[in-house]
């Protein structure tokens, strides 16, 4: 039994083909409902609170701070290592936990309230370490990497089509960021060795780019490969 739409192969108790979601019909069988051997119902699992296992969470996360707080100033009399113990749990929660407090969380917002945040953690870091790398380095490369992210994000959820388009794109913006990564190296450490080890993630990354931007533009090996691959 083959889809009528796209031709593929189905078995015989497939109720939809799987590429295009057509619905399989055949005039030989005859539509029957079966009842269940188990009762749904009786098997169901109860449905998480999930806003009660996010209260969890945010306790769980609050007792490490306050622990660490206390220790650090039992030994030392301030805020010497606690304050990574702190930055840390809280760029793991406003990145990963604070969305899901929300209803329907838009990731155009969050993702870069993370890498602010992320930006934010490694300025503290630099300060306490007495470093020079924070402007010259971390802030460029954060900023960098949270534009790109914010825009395949943005794009990915507002336009419905084109995703080997933005896909593609992505990845030849983010072999040339390799260049500018390598370069903000340089520039903070002090290296005069030219661009070495970027051309390789650019020349690698592009390749790929430009494959999956022909991918989108052949429309017939599009939908082979589709056919092929079940994407």
């Amino acid at each position: 039994m083959y889809c009528v739409k796209c031709g593929i192969e189905l078995s015989k108790g497939q109720e939809a083909c799987p590429v295009c979601q057509t619905k399989v019909y055949h005039p030989d069988f005859s539509e029957t409902k079966e009842i269940p051997l188990y009762p749904r119902k009786e098997f169901q699992s109860e449905e998480i609170n999930i806003r009660g296992l996010l209260f969890v969470i945010s306790i769980l996360c609050i007792v490490p701070i306050v622990v660490s707080l206390i220790l650090d100033f039992n030994l030392n009399g301030s805020v010497v290592w606690s304050g990574f113990v702190i930055g840390g749990i809280l760029l793991a929660y406003i990145s990963g936990i604070l969305p899901l407090w929300f209803k329907n969380p838009n990731p155009v917002i969050f993702v870069p309230c993370s890498f602010a945040t992320l930006c934010v953690f490694l300025l503290y870091i630099n300060l306490e370490t007495e470093g020079n790398w924070f402007l010259t380095l971390a802030f460029p490369v954060t900023l960098i990497a949270g534009a790109i992210t914010t825009a395949v994000v943005a794009l990915n959820r507002y336009i419905r089509r084109g995703r080997l388009y933005i896909a593609g794109g992505a990845l030849i913006v983010t072999g040339g960021s390799m260049m500018l990564l390598e370069f903000f190296i340089h520039l903070t450490f002090g290296y005069n060795h030219g661009f070495i080890w970027s051309l390789y993630p650019l020349v690698t990354l592009c390749l790929f780019g430009i494959m999956l931007i022909i991918i989108e533009i052949v429309k017939p090996f599009k939908e082979s490969l589709r056919k092929i691959f079940f994407i």
